[in-house]
C-alpha cells in the first residue's frame, strides 16, 4: 500500500490555494497528503482496477487494508500486544451506554464519573440507565471553565469503573495526568478529541474510545482500545451488535463496517508515522497551541475561557468584549479564509480546534487577523 508523502516536521502542509484554514471542531480537518491518497485510491487502490469504495470488507484489499491499519495503530501508539483494537459505530455517543451496558451486572452497582462538559454529562445521563453514578467531581459550577481541583474528588468505595473526558472540544479544556482510583478499579476514557495527539501510556487505561473525526479520520466510525482480559470479563446476555466482544473477535467485521472510514484512519496512522510519531506530534501541537495562548494572553481585547492549567491543545475558546463584536469576528474571518471560528452556544464567542493535521501557518493567519481585528476603532 502507498505510504502519504511525509510533511516536514514544522508544518503539516500549508493549506492549498482552493482551500481554506479549517478551525472546526468536528468533523475537523484531515492531513493533505492523507486526502491526494485517497483521490487516487477511490479511483483504484493497490492496482486493482477497483476503488476503495468498492472493495469487499472480505476480500484481500480490504484484508490488507485493516491489517495495516491496525499494525500502524499499534505501532504508533505504542499499544501493549495484550490490548485489543477495533471499530464500532455509532459515534462515541453510543460509548456513553455501551460502556456501562457491557461492564454494570447489577444496578445496584456504582460507578464513578467525572462531569467536565457536554460530553461527560451525556455519558453520565447515559450510564444512569444501568446504575448508580457517583459524580466524582464536577465543573458545571463554574461553566467548565477547569478540570475539577483534585481536593474537590469524592470517590465511592468500589466502582465498577473510573470514566473520565480526556478533552472538551465544546469550552476547551483538558486533563492534563490521569486521574487514578483508590480502589484501583478499571480506568475508562473517552479520549475522542485528543487520542494520538500527544504519548499515551495505554497500560494506564482498561479501556479507551475514540470518535475519528478529530485526529483519526473521518466521521462514522469508533477506534475502541481496551484490555483483552476486560473484553473479555463483558456481558454475554446483549444483543450481539451491543458486545465489544463481538466487535473484538471479529476483527470489526461481524457485519460490514465502514471500509472508507477505516481505510482514512490507516493513511492517517501512516501520515502520524511520517511526521515523526506522537512526541514529534505533541511538540508540534504544543508549538501551535502557543503561538495563539501567548497572544491571548498579551491582549486586553480578548478573552479566553478557560482557566491557564486547564487549557487544551485542541480547542481553544475566547471572546471579543461583546457578543456583537463576536459575531462581526466570525463573519469577518470567514471572509479571510479562516472558516468555522463560531464558538458553541454554551460558551459563546470563538473557537479554534487546532487538531494534528491543522497546519501552524493557519494558526500564524488566524493570530494576524485577530491583532487587526483588535487594531480597529470599534
Amino acid at each position: 500500500m502507498t505510504t502519504v508523502a511525509a510533511p516536514t516536521i514544522h508544518s503539516a502542509g500549508k493549506a492549498a490555494s482552493d482551500r481554506v484554514y479549517n478551525f472546526s471542531a468536528g468533523p475537523g480537518v484531515l492531513p493533505e497528503p492523507v486526502l491526494r491518497q485517497a483521490q487516487q485510491d477511490i479511483w483504484n487502490i493497490q492496482n486493482s482496477g477497483v476503488g476503495i469504495l468498492e472493495h469487499s470488507h472480505r476480500g484481500p484489499v480490504f484484508d490488507k487494508v485493516l491489517a495495516e491499519c491496525i499494525d500502524d495503530l499499534r505501532e504508533v501508539g505504542n499499544i501493549p500486544a495484550d490490548y485489543d483494537i477495533f471499530f464500532v459505530q455509532g459515534g462515541a455517543s453510543s460509548q456513553c451506554f455501551m460502556v456501562p451496558m457491557n461492564f454494570i451486572r447489577d444496578k445496584a452497582q456504582t460507578a464513578d464519573y467525572f462531569n467536565t462538559g457536554k460530553w461527560a454529562s451525556d455519558s453520565i445521563k447515559e450510564a444512569k440507565l444501568f446504575c448508580n453514578v457517583n459524580v466524582v467531581a464536577s465543573s458545571e459550577a463554574t461553566n467548565h471553565d477547569r478540570i475539577p481541583a483534585r481536593d474537590s474528588w469524592k470517590f465511592s468505595n468500589n466502582p465498577a469503573y473510573l470514566h473520565f473526558t480526556s478533552n472538551n472540544t465544546i469550552f476547551g479544556t483538558q486533563w492534563k495526568a490521569i486521574p487514578t482510583h483508590p480502589s484501583n478499579c478499571p480506568i475508562v476514557c473517552d479520549m475522542s478529541s485528543d487520542f494520538f495527539s500527544k504519548p499515551t501510556d495505554f497500560s494506564r487505561y482498561d479501556l479507551v474510545y475514540a470518535g475519528a473525526q478529530k485526529n483519526l479520520g473521518p466521521s462514522g466510525v469508533v477506534l475502541v482500545v481496551a484490555k483483552k482480559s476486560l473484553i473479555d470479563s463483558g456481558r454475554d446476555d446483549l444483543p450481539t451488535m451491543l458486545k465489544y466482544k463481538t466487535h473484538a473477535r471479529n476483527e470489526s467485521r461481524y457485519n460490514t463496517p465502514p471500509t472508507f472510514a477505516i481505510y482514512l484512519v490507516g493513511q492517517t496512522a501512516k501520515w502520524l508515522k511520517s511526521f515523526g510519531g506522537l512526541k514529534a506530534m505533541q511538540a508540534y501541537n504544543e508549538e501551535k497551541a502557543a503561538i495563539l495562548y501567548d497572544y491571548l494572553d498579551r491582549s486586553s481585547f480578548y478573552r479566553g475561557h478557560v482557566q491557564k492549567d486547564s487549557r487544551s491543545l485542541m480547542n481553544v475558546t475566547f471572546k471579543c468584549p461583546t457578543e456583537e463584536l463576536d459575531k462581526k469576528f466570525c463573519k469577518e474571518a470567514e471572509k479571510a479564509g479562516l472558516d468555522a471560528l463560531k464558538g458553541h452556544r454554551s460558551t459563546g464567542g470563538m473557537r479554534a480546534s487546532l487538531y494534528n493535521a491543522f497546519p501552524i501557518e493557519g494558526v500564524r493567519a488566524l493570530v494576524d487577523f485577530m491583532k487587526r481585528f483588535e487594531s480597529q476603532k470599534h
